[in-house]
C-alpha cells in the first residue's frame, strides 16, 4: 500500500507521492524560543519526527526544515525583563530546546533555520507583495498585506471572507485598511532595544510572524513543495497566512500536503497557566524517562486530541516495560550505536506478515497506535517461545525511535 496522509487543504486523506521523485522536502513551523518547551511542543514536535522517521524508512531522501523564530513581542519583552539582549535569551532557551526534545529522541533537521537570518528574503517577498499590489505601507509605518485582494483566502482553514466579517464590528486597529489585513512588517518604536530593530526600505523596524515562515521555506525548499505542518491552532492564521502572501506572491501553488496535529489536555481539559495545568517538558522529564514520554504520545493518533495525565503517563510506562521484559528474556543485545537517535534502524524485510502489517498501519496516516499493536503482537510471540521474533521487535521499534 502506497503512503497515504491527510491532506488539512483538500479535507481528505490521499496518496502521497513526492513533487520530485525520491525526494521530500518538508517545513513545518518551529518554536518562539521566548521560554523553555511546554508538553504541547513535545505533543507537535514528536508527531513530525514520526513522520520524518517513517519518510527516511520509506527510502525517500528527506529535507526537514523546522524553523526558529527568534524574532517576536514576547521574545523582546522577556530579554527587556530579564536586562540581557535579545541574542543571549534566543541562544539560551535553543540550547534548551535542544535539550528537552534530546531527551525524547527527535531527530535534528536538516536544516533549523533562525529567523533573523532571513530578513533580507522577508524584506524581498515583501516588495514583491507590493509589486503585485496585495501589500501597502499605513500610514504609522508597518506594511500590511490586503486580505481582501487575494482570491481564494479561507481555503486551507475553510473560513470564508463573510464568516471572517465578524471582525468588522470592531473599530479597525492602527491604521489597517480593512481588520482582516496582517502586517509583515512593523514599524519600530522608539522605547524597543536597536536589537530588535533592521533597516528597510519602509525605515527601521521588523518582519511580522506570518512572513517569517514563506520566507524561509521558500528560501530552503523552493515552490511549490510537499508537505507543511505544525499544530491545529496554526491553521489559521498563521497558515493561512502563509498561503495568501507565498502565493500572492509568486501566483503558483505554495505546498502540496498541509499536515496538522491535534491539540493537547491535561486531566481532559486544555493546558492553561490561568488553570494551573501547564507543565514544561523539563518537568515532566523529573518523573518519567524521555523514553517513556515518547512511547505515551505515540500511543495516540498525531491528529487525534491528546489527553496527558500522569496516571496515563504511569500506565504507558508499564506498557513499555512489558516490550523490554520480552526482549530481555530473548537476551537480544541492543544495536550498535542509537539506531532511535539516528534515525538509522536495523534492517527491516518488509515482505515479513507482521513487518507487513506495521508498515500498513504507518503508511495510513501514520497509524501509530496500529503500529505499536504489531509490538506488542510481536512481544507475545517472544514471551510464548518465538525468540527470533525479538530482533524483528526491537528493529520496528527503532523506526519509532523506541526499544533501542
Amino acid at each position: 500500500m502506497a503512503l497515504r496522509i491527510h491532506n488539512t487543504l483538500t479535507r481528505r486523506v490521499e496518496e502521497f507521492a513526492p513533487i520530485d521523485p525520491g525526494h521530500v522536502r518538508m517545513y513545518v513551523c518551529g518554536i518562539t524560543v521566548y521560554d523553555v518547551c511546554h508538553l504541547g511542543h513535545a505533543r507537535m514536535n514528536l508527531a513530525f519526527d514520526v513522520i520524518y522517521r517513517w519518510l527516511l524508512a520509506s527510502g525517500w531522501r528527506v529535507t526537514y526544515v523546522r524553523n526558529i523564530t527568534d524574532i517576536e513581542d514576547k521574545i523582546i519583552r522577556r530579554a527587556v525583563e530579564r536586562g540581557i539582549t535579545i541574542r543571549a535569551l534566543t541562544d539560551e532557551m535553543i540550547a534548551a530546546m535542544h535539550r528537552d526534545l534530546g531527551a525524547l529522541k527527535l531527530l535534528r533537521p536538516t536544516h533549523e533555520p533562525r529567523a533573523t537570518d532571513y530578513v533580507p528574503q522577508m524584506l524581498g517577498l515583501i516588495a514583491r507583495l507590493e509589486d503585485r499590489k496585495l501589500a501597502y505601507r499605513a500610514a504609522g509605518g508597518d506594511v500590511n498585506f490586503a486580505v481582501r485582494r487575494f482570491p481564494g483566502y479561507g481555503k486551507l482553514s475553510g473560513k470564508s471572507i463573510d464568516e471572517l466579517r465578524a471582525g468588522e464590528r470592531v473599530a479597525v486597529l492602527g491604521d489597517k485598511e480593512d481588520p482582516l489585513d496582517f502586517v509583515l512588517w512593523k514599524a519600530a518604536k522608539a522605547e524597543e532595544p536597536e536589537d530588535a530593530k533592521w533597516a528597510s526600505p519602509y525605515g527601521p523596524g521588523r518582519p511580522g510572524w506570518h512572513i517569517e515562515c514563506s520566507a524561509m521555506s521558500s528560501a530552503l525548499l523552493g515552490e511549490p513543495f510537499d508537505i507543511h505542518g505544525g499544530g491545529q491552532d496554526l491553521t489559521f492564521p498563521h497558515h493561512e497566512n502563509e498561503i495568501a502572501q507565498s502565493e500572492g506572491a509568486s501566483g503558483a501553488p505554495f505546498v502540496h500536503t498541509w499536515v496538522h496535529n491535534g491539540f493537547l489536555n491535561i486531566d481532559d481539559e486544555k493546558m492553561s497557566k490561568s488553570l494551573g495545568n501547564f507543565f514544561t517538558i523539563e518537568e515532566v522529564l523529573r518523573k518519567f524517562d524521555g523514553e517513556a514520554i515518547r512511547f505515551f504520545m505515540l500511543r495516540t493518533h498525531y491528529r487525534s486530541p491528546f489527553n496527558f495525565s500522569d496516571t496515563l503517563l504511569d500506565e504507558a510506562r508499564t506498557a513499555l516495560r512489558r516490550l523490554y521484559t520480552a526482549l530481555d528474556a530473548a537476551g537480544v543485545d541492543a544495536p550498535a550505536g542509537d539506531a532511535a537517535a539516528s534515525g538509522t534502524p536495523s534492517f527491516v524485510d518488509w515482505t515479513e506478515p507482521r513487518a507487513a502489517a506495521f508498515r500498513a498501519a504507518m503508511d495510513d496516516d501514520f497509524n501509530t497506535p496500529g503500529a505499536l499493536a504489531v509490538l506488542f503482537e510481536l512481544a507475545g510471540a517472544v514471551n510464548r517461545g518465538a525468540v527470533a521474533d525479538a530482533a524483528l521487535l526491537r528493529s520496528l521499534g527503532g523506526v519509532l525511535g523506541i526499544l533501542q
